[in-house]
């Protein structure tokens, strides 16, 4: 096997990059193995949304409550979270081919088991080991195209990575739900295994062999790898539990609150004191980096948030299954396999700063699209601000993450990859938990106001009531009385509808602006040569 088609393994990621990028394009063999590992972060991206539309039949099917299910998804994000940023050191001590490949067995392994799960423990635990083995496919995935890739063909790689990233969670609804209607929801977790057995055995013949270096284990961060597993996994579930449980108000958050802060305030002054840190924050202080994951962060709240607000709104108010909550999505993500490609072509011709910079503005008008939702914005009404949506999302993350790692040397692309992961994930998850206390808090805001105008002092409500008392009569109740109340409850949900939907037009507003302010801090980064990735250069 050349120098080319090497990977990043243990002892020489730097030698292994500069080899790749002095050859003008890369082997087959280094092509398949990218490819692999892309199907691998595919894969462990989709599962963060697969199970979101088929969450009410998975809670049914084991036996738990609506509020006790959210930990179905919260689990596999922990597991996730934590894993990312490890990966890099594992990926030393056990040998990048060793590590890869047993992650990529265990992937699907836990995931088939979760169709099995008999109770909410159980799946739980196996969501979990999901998470934690699918983490590792994300960032391993991204330090392949920096490693095994030259200059000149990383962006087009880049490109195919951002297809992984935002596809996987615009299809993922719609996989879940068709499957979940059709053949049961179990069926959503064998998805996984075809595809996991193509990238084995792909991985297995084009990985190179290397000894494992299990003396890195005495040099350890453990100290920060102890205090960012237990910070992280405080605030993942802080973050997914809080609006549901009304955040500080419940002793249960304020203790994970203050874990969360204490245990990750001690992480980051050990990471930033010690000699050897498990990841490498001062990697922030170069410019194109912190700019860029900074950018990273706010469109993670942003493709994680419109992933989760547009199904909550189509199947709370227009009463949507989940098969055709998928089917909206699904004009978000198919729109990206022919426009993605395209981007590596565009950045030859134009600064990535300002192709990333029309792709955010294009993600934020579509948002703004969806700012006066009536009763009547269903399905069909979405079909336009999808498209836009996906042409925009389309021409953000691959110059964005050509962007961020410009400057990165070849020996920090892995500690680069799994910090800008880490990052993005956690922007997500905190976007999410903020847009979901957004909507209560606006919907809140919005019954009140409207409830102010719908009194029984008003000739239209007392109309409006008796309507609906005579309706009530006519079909089948025979007490006036509680013809009235039912006529009166009626009137309560119509305000209630009328205030979430409401609610929902202020969350994508939110959306539209945070991606605003995106495209803005974008511009403050350095202009980059065409190809120019991990050891690639800013001006």
């Amino acid at each position: 096997m050349s120098n080319t088609t090497q990977t990043l393994s243990s002892g020489s990621p730097g030698a292994v990059a500069t080899a790749a990028t002095l050859s003008e394009n890369a082997s087959t063999t280094a092509w398949i193995a990218v490819l692999a590992g892309l199907i691998g972060a595919f894969m462990a991206i989709l599962n963060i949304q697969i199970t979101n539309a088929s969450l009410l039949d998975i809670e049914g099917g084991i036996g738990t409550g609506v509020d006790n299910g959210a930990w179905i998804s919260t689990s596999y994000l922990i597991g996730e979270i934590v894993v990312i940023p490890l990966t890099d050191y594992l990926s030393r001590v056990f040998s990048f081919r060793r590590y890869m490949l047993a992650n990529a067995i265990l992937f699907p392994l836990f995931s088939a088991a979760c169709a099995f799960a008999h109770d909410l423990g159980s799946m739980i635990a196996l969501r979990g080991l999901q998470g934690f083995a699918g983490g590792v496919l994300i960032p391993m995935a991204f330090t392949m195209v920096l490693t095994k890739l030259p200059k000149a063909q990383q962006p087009f790689g880049l490109a195919l990575f951002a297809l992984s990233v935002t596809f996987a969670p615009a299809i993922g609804p719609t996989i879940g739900g068709y499957l979940t209607e059709n053949y049961g929801w179990q069926s959503i977790f064998f998805v996984n295994t075809p595809p996991s057995l193509v990238m084995v055995i792909a991985l297995y013949f084009t990985l190179e062999k290397k000894p494992m270096q299990l003396s890195l284990l005495k040099e350890g961060d453990w100290a920060g790898i102890v205090t960012m597993a237990i910070g992280l996994s405080a605030l993942q579930t802080v973050l997914e539990e809080g609006n549901k449980d009304d955040w500080f108000q419940s002793p249960f958050i304020v203790k994970l609150a203050v874990t969360a802060a204490v245990f990750l305030t001690a992480f980051v002054v050990i990471e930033l004191t010690v000699a050897k840190p498990l990841v490498q924050l001062r990697l922030l202080k170069q410019r194109n980096f912190g700019v860029g994951v900074l950018v990273n962060v706010l469109v993670g709240v942003a493709l994680f948030g419109t992933v989760y607000i547009l199904p909550q709104y189509l199947g709370q108010v227009q009463r949507y299954n989940a098969e055709q909550i998928g089917f909206v999505l699904a004009w978000t993500g198919l729109p990206q396999l022919l426009i993605i490609p395209l981007v590596p072509l565009l950045m030859k011709r134009f600064d990535a700063r300002y192709i990333g910079f029309v792709g955010i503005s294009i993600f934020a008008a579509s948002c703004f699209m969806n700012i006066t939702l009536s009763l009547d914005s269903a399905g069909d009404q979405f079909f336009v601000p999808n498209i836009v949506r996906a042409i925009g999302q389309a021409l953000v993350l691959t110059p964005i993450t050509v962007i961020t790692t410009a400057g990165i040397a070849p020996s920090e692309a892995a500690a680069a990859s799994g910090l800008s992961n880490m990052l993005r994930n956690l922007g997500g998850a905190v976007g999410t938990a903020t847009l979901a206390t957004v909507l209560t808090k606006r919907e809140q805001f919005h019954s009140n106001i409207i409830g102010q105008s719908v009194t029984i002092y008003r000739d239209e409500v007392r109309d409006r009531i008796g309507d609906l008392t005579q309706y009530f009569m006519a079909h089948g109740v025979s007490d006036i009385a509680v013809a009235q109340h039912k006529a009166i409850a009626a009137i309560g949900a119509t305000v209630r509808r009328q205030a979430l939907i409401l609610g929902f037009s202020d969350t994508f507003a939110v959306i539209g602006t945070v991606l605003a302010l995106a495209a803005v801090v974008l511009l403050f980064t350095r202009k980059i040569q065409v190809g120019a990735g991990a050891a690639g250069g800013a001006h």
